[in-house]
């Protein structure tokens, strides 16, 4: 489509240098509009009034952190100064699918032309005459950046996470700038409550070691009196474990460790969960708060690992996509990208040690895969990779319980070496890997 004006008006021109002293580049994107409630009826009516306040402080804080979880303070729309000289949208410009939206910024700085004429282009939508094909033609400079502020863009196919590219063109320049297609999505909260009873749930995958668990269940209980257990039980012939705010959910047997750690955080209700092993201690200085303060300090991270004996067992996951025939290339080294900014004796990492807490959200939007039954726990952490923000720190110690040889439980902790061929196969296509080195 063609457009032609043929009006000629008066233009001001501002040198480049001049530009960017008086024009500010970076918009951040508005605060959207109240929505209205029509229809609907308004949920907060199902609050009694005495817990009204605190409940919405406690939102708004939460809500903060998802914010910061989520980017959101980082949506910028950044404007290219028109060096080229086309000025246009760098980052930030993202529409609805389906949705008409102005795109923002365009504009051309150009010295006097007979007539100035532009072109845009795009491939998953339209612009705002109907066709993905724009140009544009005025002699008259104001004109045409007039027109230019008034386009639209409206994707054809609906698709909620993708992205096109628009193609904008002057003379011999031409720039390509994203246009971001999101469908947004509604913040998921975890009420944290008032005290720690309310932020953590401590899982367990049991098998056939009862009597150590019985023993993390009494060392817990020192401590936190009131915290809640949940635990995942495949043994085969399962003992009966009660108490207060203890959950004890009985699997069929011998479907390993994975599918445990999945049942066990498909249940969880609270922010945070912390993971222990079924033979852990809790120690005097095991303390659930000191996890809670460095996750509430950091919203950004999802896993946080501590020490088991002084073994933190922290890795990096060194990892390279390979080509498209033959995957990638994964190895796992001990060693840490770094500290942790504002955190003593923080570092990330890839990788930590079994006993850990985590951002249920997070969790599970990675999950446990169930295939690994015997041996499996870097595999977690090789899924979470680019999607999880993983740290170890010094000083959050649980102690372990002697090892007793039982000729059962090693039967399954130590499987033959077909299961470890399994293994690597599944890896080998799921993970599309060349090779993998633990």
């Amino acid at each position: 489509m063609h457009i032609l004006c043929k009006e000629i008006f008066y233009l001001v021109y501002f040198n480049n240098s001049s530009r960017r002293k008086n024009f500010n580049w970076t918009f951040p994107n508005d605060n959207p509009q109240p929505c209205t409630c029509q229809d609907t009826e308004p949920a907060k009516q199902h609050v009694p009034k005495e817990e009204m306040e605190d409940l919405q402080r406690r939102r708004a804080e939460e809500y903060r952190q998802h914010q910061i979880r989520t980017g959101k303070q980082n949506e910028v729309l950044l404007l290219a100064p028109s060096n080229t000289p086309l000025q246009y949208p760098i980052r930030g410009f993202r529409v609805l699918p389906m949705n008409k939206t102005l795109i923002p910024g365009l504009a051309l700085h150009a010295q006097n032309r007979t007539i100035y004429e532009v072109s845009l282009r795009v491939g998953k939508g339209v612009l705002s005459v109907m066709d993905r094909n724009l140009t544009i033609s005025s002699t008259g400079l104001e004109k045409l950046n007039d027109l230019l502020s008034r386009v639209t863009y409206t994707s054809t196919v609906y698709h909620i996470k993708t992205e096109d590219l628009s193609y904008f063109s002057f003379e011999n320049h031409e720039v390509i700038f994203p246009i971001e297609i999101r469908r947004p999505s509604v913040p998921v909260l975890y009420d944290p409550g008032k005290d720690i009873n309310s932020q953590v749930t401590v899982l367990v995958k049991a098998f056939l070691r009862y009597k150590e668990l019985k023993v993390l269940i009494k060392s817990i209980r020192v401590n936190y009196p009131n915290l809640k257990i949940i635990i995942a039980d495949d043994s085969h012939n399962p003992e009966m474990i009660n108490g207060d705010n203890i959950e004890h959910y009985i699997m069929p047997p011998a479907q390993g460790w994975f599918a445990g750690r999945n049942l066990a955080v498909s249940q969880v209700t609270t922010k945070y969960f912390l993971w222990v092993d079924d033979d852990f201690l809790f120690l005097n200085e095991t303390r659930i708060e000191s996890f809670v303060k460095i996750m509430e300090a950091v919203p950004e991270l999802d896993v946080v690992g501590g020490e088991v004996v002084r073994n933190r067992f922290a890795f990096k996951l060194l990892y390279q996509e390979g080509n498209s025939d033959e995957g990638g290339c994964i190895r796992r080294v001990r060693a840490t990208h770094g500290p942790v900014p504002g955190l003593d004796r923080c570092f990330f990492v890839d990788g930590v040690v079994n006993y850990f807490m985590g951002r249920t959200d997070a969790v599970r939007r990675v999950g446990f895969d169930p295939f690994l039954k015997r041996v499996a726990h870097t595999e977690f952490f090789i899924d979470g990779l680019g999607g999880l923000l993983v740290a170890t720190c010094e000083g959050l110690q649980i102690g372990h319980q002697e090892r007793k040889v039982t000729g059962d439980y090693n039967k399954y902790r130590f499987p033959p070496k077909s299961d470890s061929d399994q293994k690597m196969k599944h890896h080998f296509f799921k993970n599309h890997l060349k090779c993998i080195k633990y």
